[in-house]
């Protein structure tokens, strides 16, 4: 089981940026392929973006492509998406948690959710 502790979220006006922050607690992410997820309220929790053991590879659903950036830094121990461009559509609570790979990234093969982080976005 590994825990995370996502941070960074907050309330911000469409067109600005924000930079979420995934680190883990106890336990080393390098290891793991990581991705971050969204759920919206009424709305099933989806893949957002991912990024494999290296940081070499990289996945993100349509609708952020152009917009989002993933990385991470394992002297940190942290994995970052970098939020750019921000639409009200984009609100959610945000997570992240380790994946399979970046060709698996979906809430479906995840076990353990943290708590989250609020990305609000008004218009």
């Amino acid at each position: 089981q590994v825990q995370v502790e996502e941070s960074g979220g907050g309330l911000v006006q469409a067109g600005e940026s924000l930079r979420l922050s995934c680190t883990g607690s106890g336990q080393t992410l390098e290891t793991y392929a990581m991705g971050w997820f969204r759920q919206a309220p009424g709305k099933q929790r989806e893949g957002v973006s991912c990024i494999d053991r290296s940081g070499d590879k990289t996945y993100y659903r349509d609708s952020v492509k152009g917009r989002f950036t993933i990385s991470r830094d394992s002297a940190k121990n942290t994995v970052y998406l970098q939020m750019d461009s921000l639409k009200p559509e984009d609100t959610a609570v945000y997570y992240c948690a380790p994946v399979q790979s970046t060709d698996h990234c979906s809430a479906a093969w995840v076990l353990y959710w943290g708590q989250g982080t609020q990305v609000t976005v008004s218009s």
